[in-house]
């Protein structure tokens, strides 16, 4: 088995449509992680390629999907955000779009707005406070963009 590349600091640069800031010829390969793999920054990481990633980041540093991990040759390995379980409420008016807003933030959980959908990591007190305020939602499995619990600001 190859050694693990020792990652200390982040290349710049984020990936979009193409890879900004690198060549138009470099093949991107993904890393999927989970929004709570995305604050884990000590760690093995092993990419579907087979390179092993030894990530030894600052404390506190926070990897978003789109940012470039590392570069090596023709090659860009992208964070990328994993599918996990969600769930996806669907508010009928801005009145109760606002409550589930509140009651996730009160959860101090993190969401992400999709079209009409409030999307959050999945959380059973979160799926019983929906319940008991008659919110329509639904368990999917689907990637999250938003940070993990335990990562908020006020």
């Amino acid at each position: 088995m190859a050694d693990a590349i020792l990652i200390h600091e982040l290349p710049g640069g984020t990936a979009g449509g193409g890879i900004a800031g690198g060549d138009a010829a470099e093949t991107r390969i993904d890393l999927p992680m989970t929004a709570h793999d995305r604050r884990r920054v000590r760690r093995l990481v092993e990419a579907p390629d087979g390179t092993r990633f030894a990530l030894e980041l600052a404390t506190g540093t926070v990897l978003t999907p789109g940012q470039v991990l590392h570069r090596a040759g023709a090659r860009c390995y992208v964070v990328t955000a994993a599918r996990e379980d969600v769930i996806v409420a669907r508010p009928r008016s801005l009145d109760e779009a606002a409550r589930v807003g509140h009651l996730i933030g009160n959860l101090h959980r993190d969401l992400e707005a999709d079209g009409g959908a409030i999307v959050a990591l999945a959380d059973a007190a979160l799926a019983d406070r929906l319940r008991r305020a008659g919110v329509p939602f639904d368990l999917e499995r689907r990637a999250f963009h938003g940070k993990a619990p335990g990562e908020h600001a006020h």
